[in-house]
This record gives structure tokens, sequence and C-alpha cells, in this order.
């Protein structure tokens, strides 16, 4: 391996050390929290964990097993399940993003009535919708053939076989909902972006066999892909208010309750040390 290769190497296990723990601290606030788990947008962000969890686990670390070995991790039959995997899961993430763009465009839109828009019924109709689309893609794409190992990106991936007016207080708050509604999309758009659209660009430009594509370019594009699972915790949960607070009442409990241990077996201590009488 030459030192290119190492420094990827090394970028993929902290992609997969990063995800792992930060997509496990995203479910445990979501099972802990009550109220989290009352939210629509909570259905979609324990959809878009669960998808992370499962790339993290899975898709991750052959990645890194093509990389260091330069070969194809399994054969064509494993290949073929791996890469079917990894389109589905893909797809589903994305499409959960999407979905959880829609959700604060409509409580931004529609603040008063977004409870009757957004329902968890309606959570559920979408949530089924991305799970059927993702399937029937990564379905099609396996019947036909079109998943398999790629060397450019050292994975078993997609492979090319060739209202009424309301008063200044109303329109204050308004104005600061957009503002924080903007910031969102746009960080959500921005991640999307910097993340998927190196990768999107290069299978594009993999279509012209006249323009030659470097390995190491295609693994850092393939890394990037993979940077959107440990940046998805961040981006749509761990950042805000409620899994913050979450955090932190799981950690002054955990830390309550050692000093709680600890202070019994001082006490303890103390006890047995005491002379006894004669």
């Amino acid at each position: 391996m030459d030192t290119a290769e190492v420094i990827l190497s090394v970028l993929v296990v902290v992609i997969i050390i990063v995800s792992l723990l930060s997509n496990i601290l995203v479910l445990i606030c979501f099972l802990y929290n009550p109220e989290i788990r009352k939210q629509v947008p909570g259905l979609f962000n324990l959809n878009l964990t669960f998808c992370n969890l499962l790339l993290t686990v899975s898709n991750m670390p052959l990645t890194l097993v093509g990389l260091v070995s330069k070969a194809q991790p399994g054969g064509d039959s494993f290949c073929q399940i791996v890469g079917f995997l990894e389109t589905f899961l893909s797809t589903n993430s994305m499409l959960s993003m999407a979905a959880l763009s829609i959700d604060r465009w409509i409580a931004v839109v529609f603040p008063l009535r977004y409870h009757s828009k957004m329902r968890h019924k309606d959570a559920a109709f979408v949530l089924g919708y991305t799970w059927a689309h993702s399937m029937s893609f990564s379905t099609v794409a396996t019947s036909l053939s079109w998943v398999g190992y790629h060397r450019l990106y050292a994975s078993c991936t997609l492979s090319n076989p060739r209202a009424s007016s309301p008063d200044p207080r109303c329109l204050e708050e308004q104005k600061r909902r957009r503002q924080r509604a903007t910031r969102k999309i746009s960080t959500f758009i921005g991640t999307f972006m910097l993340c998927f659209a190196p990768y999107v660009i290069t299978r594009i430009v993999e279509l012209f066999p006249a323009v030659p594509i470097n390995p190491h370019w295609g693994i850092v594009s393939k890394c990037l892909t993979y940077s959107k699972a440990a940046c998805d915790p961040f981006v749509y949960s761990l950042l805000r208010h409620q899994y913050k607070k979450t955090c932190t009442d799981i950690m002054n409990r955990l830390l309550k309750r050692s000093s709680l241990n600890a202070s019994g077996r001082r006490h303890d201590n103390q006890g047995n040390s005491l002379p006894t009488a004669e």
C-alpha cells in the first residue's frame, strides 16, 4: 500500500467509528426521551439512523477490505447482495432526508396547521413509500446486473457494465421561523451536495471512457458518501435542543448513579474499619 492508500484506509476507519458512535447516540436519545418519540420528525430520524447504522456495519468495512486487499471481498453472489444492500440503504437515506426537508417546509409555511397536515399516519405512509421505492430500485438494479464490485471505488455498488394579515409580533415570529428553517434546509442541502456531489459527478464522468479517473479519487468520493452517515446524526438530531438535553440528562443520571455507588462503597469501607468492642 502506498501513502495515499494508507491515508484513505485510516479515513474509512475514522468514518466508521464516528458514524457508529453518533448514530447509536441518536438511537439512545430516541429510546430515552418520550417527547422525541411523539414527534413526527423523530420517525424520519429513526429511519435515517437505521439506514446509517446498517451501512456502517455492512458496507463500510467491506470497502475497507477492498481497499486494503485490492480485490473483491467475497464471491460474485456475495458482492451482489452487498451491492443490493448499499443501493437500498443509500436510496432510503436520501428519501428520508427529503422527507425531513419537506417536514420542515410544511412547519414553516403552515405553522398553525402543521399538526393536522403531518400526523404519524402520514409519516408512516411516507416511510412506506421510501421503503417501497428503495426496494424496487435496488431489486431492479440487482436483477439487471447493475451491481457488482467496482475497483474504482473498492466497493460492491452500482457498476457500469459499460391566511389573514398577521400582526407585527406574528410577522416577527414567522420571520425567525423562516430564518431557522432556511439555515436547516441549507445545511441539509449543503451536506448532501458536499458528500454526494463528487461521487455522482464521478459516476457521470465514468460514462465517458475517454476520460481517465484516478483510483484514489474514486475512493475519496466514496468516503465522502460514507461520511454522510457520520454527519447525519449531528445535522438532523444531535445539534437540536431536545437531543442535547436528552444527552445531558443521560450523562447526569449516569454520573449521579456513579457518585451514589462510590459514596456507598466509602460508607461500607468506613463501617468495616471501625474497631469492634471485645
